[in-house]
């Protein structure tokens, strides 16, 4: 099958500006609302947050876009926790839908990179400590345990956007090879992605890891000021960031993924990209347009970041927005997004529970027209 959808982001694992705020570790902003409303409170906001944010109604509007795919971010505490029941519904819906899965660990103990998305403090701890990543592989036994024979999982995106710093590429490598023999001991039938360190971009020396039903990730968001609108007005296609941006750039700076992938009888598979969006006055659907066709053109599979999210400044927002102003987002601050949920949540947690559901959210139809051209394009 063709690997083409959508990324669920901020269900599993929540993130700051997906939410309308600032950006920060998911167990920063959960630690401070137990302080505010105990365990008990902290428990019932996210079974609230889970239930609404994603629901199936969400699985009906992205197969109604030619979607084969949702790849699910996820935060490791889920399986941890047991929290199944989550995953168990993801399966139940991705089923009657029609729609495969992915799962991905975007938040490993001790968190991968030094970034929010994986509900780190500014350190990556999981490369400094054989517990951590011990932890992980135990992980995704687990969770092939329960799932190997759930028809709906197309495969298991083993770490998101690893960042090892000036440590040696070996590390990655060794966990991966832990990982998959953990893995292909319970499961020898879905697909197991590895991503490259840099972010999902450095891949080279992951070609002697691979075998059969194994697929290497990338991410890509070229030319990222322009993409996550970092500096605004630029336009695509023109002068982005001293250099000339277009259809061929894109293909140019993609190439050498098709290579590997050539060379090495390997698939690739685009886990995330996205754009900002800005009306699309700066050339958004083109940057869009452009970078699928190329996609299309080297037979890479892909999900789109990210399927809903509040309408903001910077970084890729949602193919669903949330436009309205809203005290729940506060755009003029000084308490941005998702922190309100601190003063609001006790008495209005009934107005935010409703906030959240994708029926307040705007679809952006030229995002979707253009995805959809895309997904059914050889379906």
């Amino acid at each position: 099958m063709q690997i083409k959808g959508v990324n669920l982001g901020s269900w599993l694992l929540m993130e700051g500006y997906i939410l309308g705020g600032r950006n920060f570790a998911e167990s920063a902003f959960k630690q401070e609302f137990k302080k505010r409303y105990g365990a008990r409170g902290l428990q019932e906001f996210e079974r609230s947050f889970r239930e609404n944010f994603i629901a199936e109604d969400d699985f009906k509007n992205i197969a109604s876009m030619g979607a084969s795919v949702v790849r699910v971010p996820f935060n490791y505490h889920i399986v941890q926790n047991d929290e199944f029941s989550y995953f168990d519904k993801l399966f139940s819906w991705a089923g009657k839908h029609g729609i495969k899965v992915i799962l991905d660990l975007h938040a490993a103990p001790g968190a991968q990179n030094e970034d929010w998305h994986s509900d780190g403090i500014g350190k990556a701890l999981f490369w400094q400590k054989d517990a951590y990543r011990h932890q992980a592989c135990r992980l995704w036994e687990t969770v092939a345990n329960r799932y190997k024979d759930q028809p709906q999982l197309l495969g298991y995106d083993v770490l998101n956007e690893p960042v090892i710093g000036d440590k040696p590429v070996t590390l990655v490598k060794e966990f991966y090879r832990q990982a998959i023999r953990a893995i292909r001991a319970i499961d020898k039938r879905s697909i197991i992605f590895l991503e490259g360190d840099i972010w999902a971009q450095r891949i080279d020396y992951l070609k002697d890891l691979i075998a059969e039903n194994i697929q290497i990730s990338i991410h890509t968001y070229q030319p990222l000021k322009y993409v996550f609108n970092f500096k605004p007005f630029d336009r695509f296609p023109g002068s982005i960031d001293g250099a000339i941006w277009d259809k061929d750039t894109l293909s140019r700076y993609l190439e050498p993924y098709c290579n590997f992938s050539r060379d090495n009888k390997v698939g690739i598979f685009v886990g995330e990209f996205g754009i900002n969006w800005r009306g699309g006055f700066f050339g958004e659907i083109e940057w869009l347009d452009g970078i699928l066709d190329v996609f299309d053109k080297f037979g890479f599979g892909y999900t789109y970041w990210t399927y809903k999210a509040m309408a903001h400044h910077v970084f890729p927002d949602g193919i669903y927005q949330y436009i309205p102003d809203s005290k729940y987002i506060c755009r003029e601050g000084p308490v941005y997004g998702w922190e309100s949920y601190y003063e609001y949540w006790k008495k209005e947690k009934k107005d935010i529970t409703k906030f959240w559901r994708t029926e307040n959210f705007t679809p952006n139809s030229a995002i979707i027209n253009t995805l959809k051209k895309h997904f059914l394009n050889n379906a």
